[in-house]
């Protein structure tokens, strides 16, 4: 008797201790836990997956036809928005083929990855798709970040508890691993944030990518360089073209004003031939702005203008005055 009542003590206090932990964890490690629902739309075609993007800034040499564009939107605690779009491939779901979107009807497919699983149900129509989904987080993936120097919920917990299981959802479907996590580590770029493995994935950058750039003289590159130079297609082959061009060493945000403002081997080549054999990638910049071609140069020479970048846009902006 003496022995049950103790054995029952000590399973209550135990429930009662385990109980009061839980209670004092931070609100986001347990909400972490737990499944969280959203809404889901889709569509299947190149435009969608153009404006989705911000990698493809020319979806011209894109093969699109095997992508479908998915949205999916969080409800969160607080009623805020929390939805992220991406492209996808088929192959990244279980439950669903192209087919399917095509003919239309009901549908049920899940995103599994190392974040979560992303459970989604619906309908297609028209090669369009709607409809509802549960997100639930994968706590071994908090852990295994933790211990690679990411701690998703120190970082965030103090803001928003909510806003961990948010970020565990945006992880899920952009698919942000601890693989990745180790490819950046392994590049020796230095320290990184919780933001730049977002970055990474959006903008398929890896070590490879960062090794090739510190390679061809940009040593000292950050996170925001790298995502410019994926958005517009700086990669060693430009760094190498450009060099070729008679442009050699030249700063970063230089490379970057050249592919923002068009300036291809063409255009160099164009005024080049009318003279401007010693032209500056800013003098370069200033031309394609104020849209001075070799047209416009030879015209300006025949009116006895002085060939100078500097003249030839003063008398520019003159003419558009008058006109």
């Amino acid at each position: 008797m003496f022995k049950t009542r103790w054995m029952g003590f000590i399973v209550t206090s135990a429930f009662v201790f385990s109980l009061a932990l839980v209670l004092s964890l931070p609100q986001s490690r347990v909400a972490a836990q737990n499944a969280i629902d959203g809404q889901w739309t889709a569509s299947l075609g190149r435009e969608d997956a153009r404006r989705h993007n911000p990698e493809w800034s020319d979806t011209k040499n894109v093969d699109t036809s095997e992508k479908f564009h998915l949205n999916l939107q969080l409800n969160t605690e607080k009623g805020n928005r929390h939805s992220v779009g991406q492209s996808y491939e088929f192959s990244d779901f279980q439950g669903l083929t192209r087919e399917q979107v095509t003919a239309g009807g009901p549908v049920k497919f899940s995103l599994v990855r190392e974040a979560g699983t992303i459970e989604c149900e619906g309908r297609f129509d028209n090669n369009k798709g709607s409809g509802t989904f549960r997100f639930t987080p994968n706590a071994a993936f908090i852990t295994g970040m933790r211990s690679r120097g990411f701690d998703f919920e120190k970082e965030f917990s103090d803001r928003d508890p909510q806003s961990v299981n948010e970020r565990l959802f945006s992880a899920a479907a952009l698919n942000v691993t601890t693989a990745l996590a180790d490819d950046l580590i392994s590049s020796g770029f230095g320290k990184l944030k919780i933001e730049n493995l977002f970055e990474a994935a959006i903008f398929k950058i890896d070590s490879k990518f960062m090794r090739e750039m510190k390679a061809t003289g940009f040593p000292n590159l950050g996170m925001d360089d790298l995502v410019k130079a994926r958005i517009f297609k700086i990669d060693p082959q430009f760094v190498n073209d450009v060099s070729q061009m008679g442009f050699n060493k030249q700063p970063f945000e230089g490379l970057v004003q050249m592919r923002i403002f068009k300036i291809t081997p063409e255009f160099i080549s164009e005024v080049r031939g009318e003279g401007f054999t010693n032209i500056s990638i800013e003098e370069l910049v200033q031309m394609r702005i104020f849209k001075i071609d070799a047209n416009y140069i030879r015209e300006a020479r025949a009116n006895g203008v002085p060939m100078e970048v500097d003249t030839l846009v003063q008398r520019k902006i003159g003419v558009g005055r008058h006109e």
